[in-house]
C-alpha cells in the first residue's frame, strides 16, 4: 500500500519529466563579491569565463541583480545545456580549477546558492531573435500536491499572453530540485528599455477578454489555492564579464 501511495504522489513529477525530457537545463549559481573587491571580482569573472566558459555546453552568461533581497549580487548561469554535459562542469580540469581558485574565489564570499532550471517550452514564447539586456524576474511558490492544478492555471495565463501580448519573449523554467520559498517556478520576461517596467497593466482586462467576462476572480481564487506566494527582480545582462554574448537566436534553436 505504501509503494501505491508514493507511486500516486510522483505521478505528476513523472509526467512532468516524460513530457520535457529534450527541455534545456540551466544551472544558475548566485555569487556574492567582497564589497571591498569588486573590481577584481569582476575582472577575474570575465576573465575566466572568456576563457572557460565562452562556447559549447557550459557557456555561461552573468546577470547582476538589480533589485531585491539579492540587490548587488551576480548569477552565473550555465546553459542552455543538458545533465549530462554537468559531468565535465562539477570536474573542471587543474587548468581551470586554478584558475578559479585564483582569480574569482578569492574575491567573493563564501556563501552561494545553486539552482537547476528545465524550460518549459509550451509555456514559454520565444517567435524571434532578440538581444539579450534585461529581465523581469517572477519567482513562485506551488503548493505541494498541487502542481497539477497549477499548471491549469498557467495554461490560462499563457493563453491570454499569447493572444494579447504576442510581439514579447518569455521564458517559464521550472526548478528541478526544489528549493526554499519562491523557487519552484520562474516566469521571465526579456525586454529592452526600462519603459516596460512602466506600461500599464491590463492583465484583468486581457484575461477576460480571452476566457470571458466575469472570469477573472475565478482565476484569483485557482492561483491562490495552487500557490503560496511569489517574489519579483530585476536583473541586467552583464555581456562584459560572460562567455556567451547577448544574442539569442531562436530561429535556429538556440
Amino acid at each position: 500500500m505504501k509503494k501505491v501511495l508514493i507511486t500516486l504522489l510522483l505521478i505528476p513529477f513523472l509526467m512532468s519529466a516524460q513530457e520535457n525530457q529534450q527541455e534545456p537545463i540551466f544551472m544558475n549559481v548566485m555569487l556574492t563579491p567582497n564589497p571591498a573587491k569588486i573590481t577584481e571580482f569582476e575582472a577575474g569573472l570575465a576573465a575566466h569565463n572568456k576563457k572557460f566558459h565562452a562556447t559549447g555546453p557550459n557557456a555561461v552568461r552573468v546577470y547582476w541583480i538589480a533589485s531585491g533581497k539579492h540587490s548587488g549580487k551576480y548569477i552565473w548561469s550555465m546553459g542552455p545545456t543538458s545533465w549530462a554535459a554537468f559531468d565535465e562542469a562539477n570536474n573542471p580540469d587543474s587548468a581551470h580549477s586554478a584558475d578559479w581558485n585564483a582569480n574569482v574565489a578569492p574575491y567573493a564570499e563564501a556563501n552561494m546558492t545553486t539552482t537547476y532550471w528545465k524550460g518549459d517550452a509550451k509555456h514559454s514564447h520565444f517567435t524571434k531573435d532578440f538581444e539579450m539586456k534585461n529581465l523581469a524576474i517572477f519567482y513562485l511558490d506551488i503548493k505541494r500536491f498541487k502542481e497539477q492544478a497549477f499548471m491549469g492555471v498557467l495554461d490560462k495565463v499563457t493563453k491570454v499572453f499569447k493572444e494579447k501580448d504576442g510581439d514579447e519573449q518569455w521564458g517559464v523554467y521550472f526548478n528541478e530540485l526544489r528549493s526554499p520559498k519562491y523557487q519552484d517556478m520562474v516566469w521571465v520576461n526579456f525586454f529592452d528599455s526600462m519603459a516596460f517596467m512602466g506600461r500599464e497593466d491590463k492583465f484583468a482586462q486581457w484575461y477576460e477578454e480571452v476566457h470571458g467576462e466575469g472570469t477573472f476572480m475565478g482565476f484569483l481564487k485557482e492561483f491562490e489555492d495552487s500557490t503560496h506566494g511569489n517574489y519579483s527582480e530585476l536583473w541586467t545582462f552583464r555581456e562584459d564579464l560572460s562567455g556567451l554574448s547577448g544574442q539569442v537566436q531562436v530561429t535556429s534553436g538556440q
